[in-house]
């Protein structure tokens, strides 16, 4: 009964249950259709507004591009209206002017006419006239009874005589003038030249030695076996020997002065720095030869750009600082050739030439002094030769070839050269030899050449370094002539003590003189003297 009970009432609360749940669910229901229609109506609101408003947005833009469009098709029509106006101008315009070209060229042909008729007129007068001028020459012909040509080159000759005459006249007058005045302008040309020309420079001195402070000093130079002494020389290319009666003095022996001044400043910075190893003479003999190749570039710039000889390759200025360290009778080579550009530049302004070019001919006069102890050959032929291979101007290599009368000069500026090489050698203390040495060794040079048979005379010339000898032609032949020149040129060279290099030259010519007839009668002529 009991189960029977529970049974029931689980049926009715199911029923129950199923009841109030689909009461709860329908209410929902109902709830979410009232909910829907209520978003429904509201969107449809809004959305009925918002069409609204966009509806009279766009009407509004459309009310404004039309307004717009109304504004443009006005400023366009306005625009076409001033167009049409300026072409109606312009055609006005063009219909004047046409009018007026057509007035214009009626003129021109109105007055072509009157120039053509004026031209007819000229014909006509000039034919009448050259008719005239025939009958007058015809009289003329017939009175003087000469015909045209004859008269014409009658009066030519005639005026050509006395042109030449008056020209003869001046030009006589002329080198009288100069004659006269010729020692006394070249005289004021020189000194003017010396005033303006050359700069003092101090007397350098190129030092060939090197005081050692004492004796612990000395010795450690010498090193042990003498190990930094031949380092050394061996690194430089040089002899290095103390002197015997001063024991602290080092000689440095070399006929290359680069290299002197490489191991002097070597040796100067070992002493200041007490490091004598070998190693350290290494390094120092490399920066120094790294110095003293950057001060010969330095030096070449220096010179170059003080003088304003133009531009000037790099290693030619390299070339130009090592005469720095070259001397020739104790005058300072570098020194001497600024002295010469600089007489030789005075020259030339004063002769109206080219001072830049002259400048550099001077400069260089003497460049192959640089290189004369490096290559064979004189200074002269290294001096054209090192100019030749940087394309200098043919000015600047005659200048050099002829400053010492090897060929003769070409230009005017070559003359120069070796007039301003002569003063500034020649000017009082310039060079430190002395008159009696030079005469000395001239007679030195000519005695060795005239104790030998068979010559006749010899002439030491160009300061010395040039030896001519003339031999007897009927006593010596061609071979025994160069036999000759050999051996005065070993005598020189084992007897005498020279700078730089000599020529010795032999000449050697036979004359055959006969006269057929009477013998000539003697002219006595003024002698010119060729110097």
């Amino acid at each position: 009964m009991i189960g029977l009970i529970t049974v029931l009432f689980l049926i009715l609360g199911a029923i129950c249950g199923y009841f109030f749940s689909n009461m709860r669910i329908k209410s929902q229901i109902d709830t979410a259709k009232r909910q829907a229609q209520h978003h429904l109506k509201k969107s449809a609101d809004e959305y009925a507004y918002k069409a609204k408003k966009i509806i009279a947005d766009d009407k509004q833009d459309v009310l404004q591009y039309q307004k717009i469009a109304d504004d443009e098709i006005t400023s366009q029509q306005e625009e076409n209206n001033t167009r049409e106006q300026r072409l109606y101008q312009h055609e006005k315009y063009l219909d004047q002017m046409k009018t007026r070209l057509l007035k214009f060229s009626q003129d021109l042909k109105s007055q072509s006419d009157e120039q053509r008729r004026v031209q007819d007129d000229i014909d006509d007068v000039l034919l009448q006239a050259k008719d005239i001028w025939q009958q007058r020459e015809e009289m003329l012909q017939n009175i003087s009874r000469v015909d045209k040509n004859t008269a014409k080159q009658t009066v030519l000759n005639q005026t050509s005589n006395e042109l030449s005459r008056e020209k003869d006249i001046e030009v006589k007058y002329n080198l009288s003038e100069s004659k006269v005045a010729a020692n006394k302008i070249a005289n004021d040309l020189v000194i003017e030249a010396i005033q303006r020309g050359p700069r003092d420079e101090p007397r350098s001195h190129i030092e060939r030695n090197v005081n050692v402070p004492n004796g612990d000093v000395k010795a450690k130079l010498i090193g042990k076996d003498e190990q930094h002494i031949r380092l050394l020389e061996s690194l430089t290319g040089t002899d290095l020997i103390f002197d015997e009666d001063v024991p602290l003095l080092l000689h440095i022996v070399t006929h290359d002065p680069i290299r002197r001044e490489i191991v002097r400043n070597t040796i100067e910075s070992l002493i200041i720095s007490h490091h004598f190893t070998n190693s350290n003479i290494e390094y120092l003999v490399n920066i120094t030869t790294q110095k003293v190749n950057a001060e010969l570039r330095e030096t070449g710039e220096n010179v170059v750009h003080s003088l304003r000889v133009g531009r000037v390759h790099p290693d030619l200025m390299k070339i130009i600082g090592k005469m720095k360290y070259r001397t020739s009778y104790g005058q300072n080579v570098l020194y001497h050739s600024v002295e010469t550009a600089q007489l030789t530049g005075a020259l030339a302004a004063e002769l109206g030439l080219n001072t830049q070019l002259a400048k550099r001919a001077g400069l260089l006069h003497d460049i192959g002094k640089s290189i004369d102890h490096e290559v064979g050959g004189t200074h002269v032929e290294l001096g054209v030769k090192l100019t030749q291979v940087f394309h200098e101007d043919d000015v600047v290599v005659n200048a050099i070839y002829s400053h010492h009368g090897d060929v003769e000069p070409d230009n005017p500026i070559s003359i120069l050269v070796a007039t301003a090489d002569a003063i500034s050698g020649a000017r009082p203390g310039a060079r430190s030899e002395s008159i009696e040495e030079y005469v000395t060794r001239l007679r030195n040079l000519e005695a060795i050449a005239n104790r030998h048979k068979g010559v006749k005379d010899s002439y030491a010339i160009q300061a010395g370094r040039e030896i001519r000898i003339i031999v007897n032609p009927e006593m010596l032949n061609d071979d025994r002539s160069q036999q000759l020149t050999h051996c005065v040129k070993d005598q020189i060279q084992d007897e005498l003590t020279y700078p730089g290099k000599i020529k010795v030259t032999t000449i050697r010519e036979l004359k055959a003189v006969q006269y057929v007839g009477k013998a000539p009668k003697k002219h006595y002529r003024n002698a010119v003297k060729e110097g």
